[in-house]
C-alpha cells in the first residue's frame, strides 16, 4: 500500500492530465475565460484533488465515494476535450494527447478502486 497520496499511479497521471489541460486551455479565446476553458480546468482539477481527498479517507465506502467524484470529473472533461476540438480551440494532437492521457488515468483509477472493492484493505476499515 502507498503512503501517500502522490503515490498513486492514478493520482499522478490525472495531476498531468490537468497540467495539459491548463496548457491547452491557455489558447482559449478570452471570451470563454468564464465559459469552457473555466469549466474544462475546474472538472479536470477536481480528478486529482478527490483523488488525494479520498485516499485519506478511512473506510471503503468513503473512500470510493471520492474516487466516484473522480470519475464523473473524468467523463465532463472527456466531453470538454470533445467540444473544444470540434469548436476549434484545440487541434487533433492536443485531441489526442488530452484524451489519451485521460483515459489512462481513467483505466488506472478504475483498477486502483477494484482493488479496493475486492478487500485489498482492511474489512475492519468499512
Amino acid at each position: 500500500m502507498t503512503e501517500r497520496f502522490e503515490d498513486v499511479m492514478a493520482w499522478q497521471r490525472a495531476y498531468r492530465f490537468t497540467l495539459l489541460v491548463y496548457k491547452a486551455t491557455e489558447s482559449f479565446p478570452s471570451d470563454e475565460r468564464f465559459g469552457l476553458k473555466s469549466q474544462f480546468q475546474r472538472a479536470a482539477v477536481s480528478i486529482p484533488a478527490n483523488i488525494a481527498e479520498g485516499y485519506k479517507r478511512i473506510g471503503k465506502a468513503d473512500k470510493l465515494h471520492f474516487f466516484n467524484i473522480a470519475q464523473g470529473s473524468m467523463e465532463e472533461c472527456r466531453c470538454h476535450i470533445y467540444l473544444s476540438k470540434d469548436v476549434g480551440y484545440i487541434d487533433d494532437s492536443a485531441f489526442c494527447e488530452l484524451y489519451t492521457c485521460l483515459e489512462e488515468a481513467s483505466k488506472m483509477l478504475n483498477w486502483y478502486c477494484k482493488g479496493i472493492r475486492s478487500n485489498a484493505y482492511n474489512k475492519d476499515e468499512d
